[in-house]
């Protein structure tokens, strides 16, 4: 048995347009003559006309431009030179909550991982003290974790997404609100926890407008 593409047209004489084609398909028997001659009415029923519609109603449409990946920041955690909790507040739905002691051990045990790190720049490079900074950013395959340390000693982890652009001008943005509504409030007490609600609300609202 042997499949044959023919050239004519076996749909009755209708016209394909450039969106179908025609597909004929005949079965050669073989043996001799008489045989032929018994299955010529067989090889009438064994031959298939068919048509194909590409017409652009079933045509798959494949976009072309790249899927632009969410922008999201999940934290922000505050940790004064001494390595205490000083502000901590969640801008995304559905984190896993931690309780006040998690924080707590987080912010202390970040402290002291970070001045490991410090502690741990090459002699070599010949580095003034005051010029060597410690961990600065830590990716994971779910988020990154970005830190700005202040010459204050400082320091703002901000959690975000793990390709999230521009991370550098958001924390920068975040020192400046900071700076303007905690440091400058006259009734702020250095090294305490951060309750102010004028940077709580611009902080909201800068992060939320980002997102």
């Amino acid at each position: 048995m042997s499949g044959q593409g023919e050239g004519r047209p076996k749909n009755g004489g209708r016209g394909l347009s450039s969106r179908q084609c025609l597909v004929v398909v005949s079965l050669d028997w073989g043996g001799t003559a008489e045989e032929n001659e018994l299955s010529l009415a067989s090889d009438a029923f064994a031959r298939w006309d068919f048509s194909v519609d590409f017409s652009p109603a079933q045509t798959p449409e494949f976009s072309s431009t790249p899927t632009e990946r969410p922008r999201v920041v999940y934290s922000l955690i505050i940790i004064n030179k001494a390595g205490g909790l000083v502000y901590q507040r969640d801008f995304h739905e559905g984190l896993h909550k931690l309780s006040i002691n998690d924080y707590l051990v987080l912010a202390g045990t970040f402290h002291g991982v970070h001045a490991i790190t410090k502690s741990l720049t090459p002699s070599s490079l010949s580095l003034p003290p005051s010029t060597r900074t410690g961990l600065e950013v830590l990716e994971s395959a779910l988020f990154r974790l970005t830190c700005f340390q202040t010459y204050t000693g400082t320091k703002f982890l901000l959690f975000t997404e793990p390709h999230q652009p521009n991370v550098d001008v958001t924390m920068r943005r975040i020192y400046e609100l900071y700076a303007d509504y905690v440091m400058k409030n006259p009734f702020y007490q250095l090294e305490m926890p951060v309750r102010c609600e004028a940077f709580e609300r611009h902080l909201v609202g800068y992060v939320r407008a980002r997102q």
